[in-house]
């Protein structure tokens, strides 16, 4: 895909966590997504923002791909390392999804995620997965192109489901 005119094209790769601009443009666009009714409408707190980079390059883990133009950091998928026990190998759940307003439709997550899984299929990984709310049709639009879907074991006990319990 070329870039719109007068558009510089997107640069798309795995973040440095210590890199302190890296590090800015991952907290600067999860707290855009947490700020956005798709993201819960809350800001981050102060210390999630402060602690994040660091306590990510803790996790060997966890790795997460930024998109800029030109100087601009323009989107963000945060993965995390789990593990399959029915296939005994490494996956990657995509934890968070930001493309800034600026750019939806522009195919930025596409060019991401071809990031993501690169990164996965290095690590091992035998799949990707992720969450998203039933309501948010675009996103599910864009996750369905990059060949995601629901899933079920037998027909007869349904499709899964996303559970959680805060702790």
């Amino acid at each position: 895909m070329t870039a719109a005119a007068g558009a510089r094209p997107i640069e798309v790769f795995i973040a440095d966590y210590r890199n302190a601009a890296h590090a800015a443009a991952l907290v600067d666009l999860l707290n855009a997504y947490a700020s956005d009714p798709a993201g819960g409408g809350t800001p981050l707190a102060r210390e999630v923002l402060a602690s994040l980079p660091s306590a990510l390059a803790a996790r060997p883990q966890a790795f997460s791909v930024l998109a800029y133009e030109g100087e601009q950091p323009v989107g963000l998928i945060n993965c995390i390392e789990g593990f399959s026990t029915f296939a005994c190998k490494p996956l990657v759940n995509v934890h968070d999804v930001v493309v800034l307003p600026s750019h939806r439709g522009q195919r930025v997550a596409q060019k991401m995620f071809a990031s993501v899984e690169d990164e996965a299929r290095r690590r091992g990984a035998c799949k990707l997965t992720l969450e998203v709310l039933s309501g948010n049709a675009p996103a599910l639009r864009a996750y369905e192109r990059e060949g995601f879907a629901g899933y079920q074991l037998d027909p007869s006990f349904g499709t899964a489901v996303f559970l959680q319990k805060k702790l």
